[in-house]
């Protein structure tokens, strides 16, 4: 089972590859290994991309984090890692009494390929989506007969029975 994670990745601050501004750069978001989404190029080149850009990913139910990954245009037509952050859902899942569209605003500074903390920073909102409303149907109730004295007689209950349980007791040894 799934859940719709709405996320918004706003714009990221003080991108850099190798201490020069990036160009073209996209955010790639991943909550299950195999299924990626990503933005499209950021209009501007410089240090700090603006996306404004919606995303819905499914997030499995079991899923722990997600994570977005800065990566900017090469001159050979590859993309590569400006940067990367490893979300976890509780930043954004409904937890203790927070409504389960509740949107929130989060900041996360970016981590190079090897682990190591860069002074990039990325802006994003996130809200899980709220679920769709079950269909409901009402089902017809069987009227309920009980005989009650002579069986000739039925008196109709209008399907409500209580029902007192009975106790056996042990005597005590």
């Amino acid at each position: 089972m799934k859940r719709a994670l709405e996320i918004t990745l706003i714009s990221a601050e003080n991108i850099r590859l190798n201490k020069k501004p990036v160009k073209n750069a996209v955010v790639a978001v991943r909550a299950e290994p195999g299924h990626e989404c990503s933005t499209k190029p950021a209009p501007d080149k410089g240090t700090n991309p603006q996306w404004n850009e919606n995303l819905v990913v499914d997030l499995p139910l079991h899923a722990g984090f997600i994570t977005l990954e800065v990566k900017c245009k090469s001159s050979s037509g590859s993309y590569k890692l400006v940067g990367g952050v490893t979300v976890p859902a509780s930043d954004f899942a409904g937890d203790f009494g927070t409504p389960e569209g509740y949107m929130r605003f989060l900041s996360y500074r970016l981590r190079d390929s090897n682990g190591v903390r860069t002074d990039g920073i990325i802006n994003i909102s996130a809200k899980m989506a709220a679920p769709a409303l079950a269909r409901t149907y009402e089902v017809p109730r069987p009227e309920i007969r009980v005989p009650v004295g002579d069986q000739s007689k039925m008196v109709a209950a209008g399907g409500l029975v209580t029902g007192f349980p009975v106790w056996y007791a042990q005597p005590c040894r």
